[in-house]
């Protein structure tokens, strides 16, 4: 095996090694990185929705709120134009989820499953819990959540769904009086969950992954052309300069010009050796054919 195929195996085994350990630490960081911007997603579509709610409570509300006795409008209600919003931008981002997930909700798409249910419950049992977040198994398989309590804090949500009495004509006509109602001030009656799938975070991170990898095999194969240059012009050519004259000086034949060696490294060392060998074996022939 000549000396430039062992150069490259070893350079070779030494590059599959380090890209096996870059590979499994780069993609750990990568899945972790593309989850937190997934919760970060789920996040910012929360802080959308509160967004909408707001300004259909304080803008949008107070301009059809005296029609409540003749006609229900429920765009006037924050949950529903927030739900509405997120499902005009499923159509272009069905990966996406957003719900207003309640126990008791006037309006039936409203109400929460089991889980759901089970983050609404969780989040009346610890007022203080702001934020609940985590990963769960959906039809369509794993997916990530963010969830937020939904709790009564204005008497405007009691307006529609406090005391059955109280409760406007529109709304009695449009629900009944058995859902929705009932609600008490401060108390947490549902939760905003938006879920992502993990399939939209692995897909980032894949992607992520095969172009860090790709990038390290184009600069592995650009140092090896260039180590292999680098090592035929200053190893292979000289050695194999000196090997051709060190064989034809074994027979006798020492005619061939000198090795040129460049510079102050040890090649060049070599080189020079074998060029102040090959004189002095010269000068001992000359003197023995004039004997």
């Amino acid at each position: 095996m000549t000396l430039g195929a062992k150069f490259n195996l070893t350079l070779i085994g030494v590059f599959a090694v380090g890209f096996a350990c870059v590979a499994v630490v780069v993609r750990g960081q990568l899945d972790d990185h593309a989850r937190k911007e997934s919760i970060e997603t789920a996040g910012l579509m929360m802080k959308s929705a509160l967004s909408i709610r707001k300004y259909t409570s304080d803008q949008i509300k107070p301009l059809l709120i005296k029609e409540l006795d003749t006609v229900f409008h429920p765009q006037t209600v924050p949950a529903y134009a927030a739900t509405e919003m997120f499902n005009s931008l499923r159509e272009s981002n069905p990966a996406y989820t957003y719900k207003e997930a309640t126990l008791n909700p006037s309006n039936p798409r409203d109400r929460a499953t089991d889980w759901e249910a089970d983050i609404v419950e969780d989040f009346r049992n610890h007022p203080d819990s702001k934020e609940k977040m985590g990963e769960r198994l959906s039809a369509t398989g794993p997916s990530l959540f963010v969830a937020r309590p939904i709790k009564v804090n204005s008497t405007g949500c009691l307006q529609c769904h406090g005391v059955t009495k109280d409760l406007p004509k529109t709304v009695f006509e449009k629900y009944g009086d058995k859902q929705g109602v009932g609600w008490k001030m401060d108390e947490v009656v549902g939760a905003q969950i938006a879920s992502v799938p993990t399939s939209v975070a692995d897909d980032r991170a894949d992607s992520q992954f095969k172009t860090v990898l790709g990038l390290l095999v184009a600069v592995f194969a650009g140092v090896l052309i260039v180590l292999n240059l680098l090592l035929s012009r200053m190893v292979i050519s000289p050695i194999k300069k000196m090997a051709a004259a060190a064989d034809a000086a074994s027979t006798g034949d020492l005619s061939g010009p000198e090795i040129v060696g460049k510079g102050n490294d040890e090649m060049s060392t070599l080189a020079s050796s074998f060029n102040r060998l090959t004189r002095s074996l010269r000068k001992a022939m000359e003197m023995i054919d004039r004997e």
